[in-house]
């Protein structure tokens, strides 16, 4: 059996120094609720209720983005930069393979991440789904689509906006707005008890709900996968991005994440945590990742999903 922590490292690697085209983005796929089974409508029906309650509405303004208190180590988290954003909703959770599942019967699509290879171990229900750019984007389209929604995925103006408990200078995206072993965030030791909890899957996998939302009721936003953003990824972005609802680059090779994998405190107080800290990878894999673990490990297995819903107004 692969070595999960090696193929971490290795694809963390890889998806760091990836280049390539850029990604197709191919039309949302559609629903047949009519053909489903009352069994499969009765969960579709389930999620998008769950769904529309779990969206918190963010009031928009302005704030100044980035690199507040010269905390980020990384050089394209700066300059700091003014930005004013329209008022949006977003989802309290990351996406489960449990949420992901429900979408792929309803549109006739394949399972994210393989559920008949080496990566199907990772696939815990209430675990943040492991998905590419695209697969996320489709998800929270379909979801739009179904709510009669302008649904998306966040752009990282308004992911750190709201992190930051709408542009306030809040480092972690806590409760507290600061790290808390074991109190707000995982420690080392409860890191290590839940891979006990779950060794039948022999791996740490992230859980999500399990500490106390940030002060505008979001959960997870540290930690527990990252989240795919809407932008292009460029490292300059910040010295030329528009004041207004900027949503980055036109193009480009790879795309924004925010928040972090699966980590314990100690780690995320290195600079992980940081509401301001970006993260890029390729939208769908490395274009250099190894033949031999193409259908075996799940390259997305660390990117998850939360959308948003781009209207000014209070969803009812």
């Amino acid at each position: 059996m692969i070595n999960r922590n090696l193929a971490i490292i290795l694809l963390s690697t890889f998806a760091l120094s990836a280049c390539a085209k850029s990604a197709n983005e191919p039309q949302t796929p559609s629903t047949n609720q009519k053909s489903a089974s009352p069994e499969l409508q009765s969960k579709i029906q389930k999620l998008l209720e769950k769904t529309k309650k779990n969206m918190i509405f963010v009031e928009g303004g302005t704030f100044m983005m980035g690199d507040f208190d010269h905390y980020d180590s990384k050089i394209d988290s700066k300059p700091v930069h003014k930005v004013t954003l329209d008022s949006f909703s977003m989802s309290a959770y990351k996406a489960t393979y449990a949420d992901l599942d429900i979408y792929s019967a309803a549109t006739n699509t394949p399972k994210v991440g393989s559920t008949e290879s080496h990566s199907s171990q990772f696939r815990y229900p209430v675990s943040s789904a492991g998905v590419s750019w695209q697969e996320g984007r489709n998800y929270c389209q379909w979801l739009g689509k179904q709510l009669k929604l302008n649904m998306d995925l966040p752009t990282e103006a308004q992911w750190e906006y709201a992190a930051r408990n709408r542009g306030q200078k809040i480092h972690f995206p806590t409760n507290s707005g600061k790290i808390e072993n074991g109190v707000n965030v995982w420690s080392f030791k409860q890191r290590q008890a839940l891979f006990h909890e779950f060794k039948s899957i022999g791996a740490e996998i992230s859980v999500i709900g399990r500490y106390p939302a940030s002060a505008l009721g979001f959960y997870d936003l540290i930690t527990d996968n990252y989240e795919w953003m809407l932008d292009w990824y460029a490292a300059d972005y910040y010295q030329h991005s528009p004041e207004k609802n900027p949503k980055g680059p036109k193009a480009g090779t790879e795309k924004v994440l925010r928040s972090a994998k699966p980590l314990d405190g100690q780690t995320l107080q290195m600079g992980e945590g940081l509401t301001v800290r970006r993260s890029h990878t390729h939208p769908i894999q490395p274009v250099d990742f190894p033949e031999r673990f193409k259908g075996v490990i799940n390259p997305n297995f660390d990117n998850s999903v939360r959308c948003v819903v781009n209207q000014t107004k209070k969803i009812m």
